[in-house]
């Protein structure tokens, strides 16, 4: 009765994984012999691992992941132009709490959009809060917002995160008014968070794709110089999956 009645507070403080352990470890085999400790040590241990599991769980569904990835999968070459002390480091997140950037470049299918979830996923799993968004779509969104008034709310969103992933930079030309909300949100996030790029042209030839000289200088001063640089070679990852190589 004592049991059921412990279980039942358990429950009502929502320890639910808690209240199930306490029931395990009660019908436990008599040969089975733990200590007092052990006992609460474990029954602890599962609460704690599973509220662990759920808050990762939510970190990495608002950071909005276009497919899973994680950094244990990033394939280390250096003729590739990445290779594991690299991939290592950036897995200490480090570069994070240093409000670090990482710019990946390469022709498609190099993995660049990999790597980027990849990093947010590792992010994640150290309790920092990421966000991924396709440059293209981000600058659709934040045009939606500022006609309906949310701008500001977005920008601070964004603001907010400590990884954000933007995929697919300079895909295609921006306009003056994208690449001042480009501005903006860069703005905001210099020495405060991190920003992981993606991008098909080398760093070297943003300036000239931004075409506005001023915009363009502001925009590279606050990523480039403070960034981890990857420079992705060999060939794309999805036409040898597609062949099956």
């Amino acid at each position: 009765m004592i049991l059921e009645e412990t279980i039942q507070k358990l429950l009502d403080l929502k320890l639910g994984t808690m209240a199930q352990a306490l029931r395990e470890t009660v019908e436990q085999s008599p040969g089975n012999q733990l200590s007092f400790e052990e006992k609460i040590g474990l029954i602890v241990d599962r609460e704690w691992t599973e509220r662990q599991n759920r808050r990762l769980a939510r970190r990495r569904r608002d950071a909005k992941l276009r497919a899973p990835a994680c950094l244990e999968d990033v394939s280390c070459d250096p003729g590739r132009g990445i290779d594991k002390a690299t991939v290592r480091s950036l897995g200490t997140g480090k570069w994070i709490r240093a409000h670090h950037n990482v710019i990946a470049v390469g022709a498609t299918g190099t993995g660049k959009t990999f790597i980027g979830a990849a990093l947010a996923d590792a992010a994640c799993r150290q309790g920092f809060r990421a966000l991924c968004f396709r440059v293209p779509r981000l600058l659709h969104d934040l045009a939606i917002s500022r006609a309906d008034g949310s701008y500001a709310q977005l920008l601070s969103k964004l603001a907010k995160v400590h990884v954000l992933v933007l995929d697919d930079f300079l895909i295609a030309p921006m306009s003056e008014a994208e690449r001042r909300d480009l501005l903006e949100i860069l703005e905001d996030r210099y020495d405060n968070s991190s920003t992981v790029i993606t991008s098909q042209l080398p760093t070297k030839m943003w300036h000239a794709a931004l075409s506005d000289p001023t915009l363009a200088d502001a925009i590279c001063d606050r990523v480039v110089h403070n960034s981890h640089v990857l420079s992705l070679k060999g060939p794309s990852k999805r036409k040898q999956k597609g062949m099956g190589g």
